[in-house]
């Protein structure tokens, strides 16, 4: 029984304050991650701190404050997602500051468009672990799932980018088309090649 809910909300916003402005470059990168431009990121860090804030009251275990906090920035990155709209290349270059003609840097442009291909959660699971250097348990906590369940997403999701990475997944494909014709031509004259 709470005799003076006014102190407990008043303590939980001064805490969710200091945990926004101690850990606001975190979520920032965080959201950049998602976006790729620095004003939505700067954007979604504002609402979630935003959201944060006015939910305070709600806060039940003061002692979980930074991973409710995280996850109010990991759902706006969600939300930013699900509602982003198509923009151009040239947009996006414009908005960079790149001159037409002027050189790219491939490796990071082919990363992004392999992280962006990724499912939301396996693109977390990366984001969170390489990015923000969190544990596999501090990941689970945070997406509140199973820890196995957070190893596999980030094994099969590190294979995906391997394979969408290199030209291994292409040849790979090609060579087990290759096999397979080979297998159906031999079971056709009876002899078995494998």
């Amino acid at each position: 029984m709470i005799f003076f809910p006014e102190k407990r909300e008043k303590a939980n916003r001064e805490l969710i304050e200091n945990i926004i402005l101690e850990k606001y470059n975190q979520y920032y990168r965080l959201a950049y991650g998602y976006t790729h431009n620095d004003a939505d990121a700067c954007d979604i860090v504002q609402n979630g701190a935003y959201k944060a804030l006015r939910g305070s009251g709600t806060l039940k275990n003061p002692q979980y404050a930074e991973t409710w906090v995280y996850r109010i920035m990991l759902n706006e990155c969600f939300g930013y997602l699900r509602q982003r709209r198509a923009v151009s290349y040239e947009a996006v270059q414009e908005e960079k500051g790149v001159e037409a003609g002027a050189e790219d840097r491939y490796g990071d442009v082919d990363l992004q468009r392999a992280l962006d291909m990724l499912p939301d959660s396996d693109r977390a699971v990366i984001i969170l672990k390489y990015f923000e250097d969190m544990k596999l348990e501090e990941i689970a906590e945070l997406l509140d799932e199973n820890v196995n369940t957070v190893k596999s997403r980030l094994y099969r999701s590190l294979r995906k980018l391997r394979n969408s990475l290199t030209d291994g997944g292409r040849q790979g494909q090609q060579q087990g088309r290759k096999e397979n014709t080979r297998r159906e031509e031999g079971r056709q004259y009876g002899v078995s090649f494998f």
